[in-house]
């Protein structure tokens, strides 16, 4: 069985490309960003397999209904995608609803529109900040009834009010469109991307789909890399790393590794995967580009002061931003063992978010590393979207088996 998907707000295409390496063949792939657009279709043109047959569908995602035909997307499995995130990001403005970028409205829309049996939407850890609290469970309570749509002149509070009416009423139970809502904030690190990127979750099944689902488990921890950098020495042996060039062992964890060597505790998960891990293969890009890699050129200004010190290279990234006036933290920076510091190239960018080597960038260094900072890695997408398909395809053969028992006994 195919399972059909739309992508929302596709980017770059993190996302997108994660949920196909799911299973999911998209009936189509939604951006208005120009830049993120010819990004994929550059890739097309190329004929990148995980993108090539893509319906792609540049311009609003409000307007995007107006130009397919709803009755082809009848059954429906996934809706994906990552509303904008400047709303609620803790570099942006922070005004939620106020901020005309805010496209929850929008996402609920297509929702109740196509009634698909699943939706798996995320934006960034800010959305849980306590300001954003009140609008945060709106956005909820929309995507657990969007078919109580907000009435024209209502306000989101008198909206938000009927929609948690309706919730503790009986008149809901069993009616209407109605999902199973599972939120969650995951560190990407956690589930193997070298990478410290702290995003929510939004995961919804419709109420007539019988799955019985809960957030993969976590696969990766900071403990296990600990271990392997502290106790047994193995990370600095597979990376062939001199002793004089290892990173010295952070006083804050002085205890946890003492109590790992006296009780001779061993990591039930496997390492983070650090900046060293992600780039193994890569040699240092050039100024002029050349190399075996594409999109791997130097970008030269890279520099240290308060409050803009980059990523070592023995940890996870830090999040990589896509700040319209640079990036202040110094998150797309790293740090050399020695302590001198260069900009991440766009191809090193793409492996800490986990693009394929394969998958071209579109645009000069700040447009490739915009297009970057606001995707989804690939395989942390992947990840929950598999476990996504997984529950529908089981709810499938459950369905299927009650039918035939059924049959069975009118028989």
């Amino acid at each position: 069985m195919t399972l059909k998907s739309i992508e929302l707000f596709a980017g770059a295409g993190g996302l997108a490309m994660g949920v196909s390496l799911a299973g999911f063949k998209s009936q189509g792939v939604v951006e208005w960003d120009r830049w993120a657009c010819d990004t994929v279709r550059q890739n097309q043109g190329r004929g990148h397999p995980l993108v090539a047959d893509w319906p792609l569908y540049e311009g609003d995602v409000r307007h995007w209904m107006e130009s397919v035909d709803v009755q082809s997307l009848e059954g429906l499995d996934l809706v994906a995608g990552g509303p904008p995130c400047q709303p609620f990001s803790m570099g942006g403005k922070h005004q939620a609803n106020l901020d005309a970028r805010d496209m929850f409205p929008a996402a609920v829309s297509i929702v109740r529109e196509l009634r698909p049996r699943a939706f798996l939407f995320e934006n960034v850890k800010g959305l849980t900040r306590s300001s954003f609290s009140t609008y945060f469970s709106y956005i909820q309570l929309q995507l657990e009834f969007p078919e109580v749509s907000k009435r024209v002149d209502e306000s989101w509070p008198d909206h938000q009010a009927r929609l948690q009416q309706h919730k503790t009423s009986q008149k809901n139970s069993g009616s209407g469109l109605s999902y199973r809502l599972f939120v969650h904030l995951v560190n990407a690190a956690n589930y193997g991307v070298a990478q410290k990127r702290e995003r929510v979750f939004m995961v919804g099944f419709r109420s007539d789909v019988d799955a019985y689902w809960s957030f993969p488990a976590e696969t990766h921890s900071l403990d296990a890399l600990l271990y392997d950098q502290y106790v047994d020495g193995s990370y600095w042996d597979r990376h062939q790393v001199p002793s004089r060039q290892r990173a010295p062992l952070p006083e804050k964890y002085a205890a946890l590794i003492a109590g790992m060597k006296g009780l001779g505790i061993l990591p039930t998960k496997a390492a983070w995967r650090t900046v060293r891990d992600a780039l193994v293969g890569l040699p240092e890009p050039k100024a002029d580009g050349s190399g075996i890699a594409i999109n791997h050129r130097l970008q030269t200004g890279a520099k240290v002061y308060p409050g803009h010190t980059g990523s070592p290279l023995d940890l996870p990234a830090k999040t990589l931003k896509a700040g319209g006036h640079g990036v202040p933290g110094g998150e797309n920076m790293l740090v050399r063992p020695d302590g001198s510091v260069r900009y991440f190239s766009i191809r090193e960018s793409a492996r800490l978010q986990a693009f394929p080597d394969t998958y071209e960038l579109h645009g000069a260094w700040g447009e490739a590393m915009r297009q970057l900072g606001n995707a989804v890695p690939v395989t942390l997408g992947q990840q929950m979207a598999s476990s996504v398909a997984t529950q529908l395809l089981v709810a499938d053969q459950r369905a299927l088996s009650t039918s035939g028992l059924l049959q069975a006994v009118q028989a």
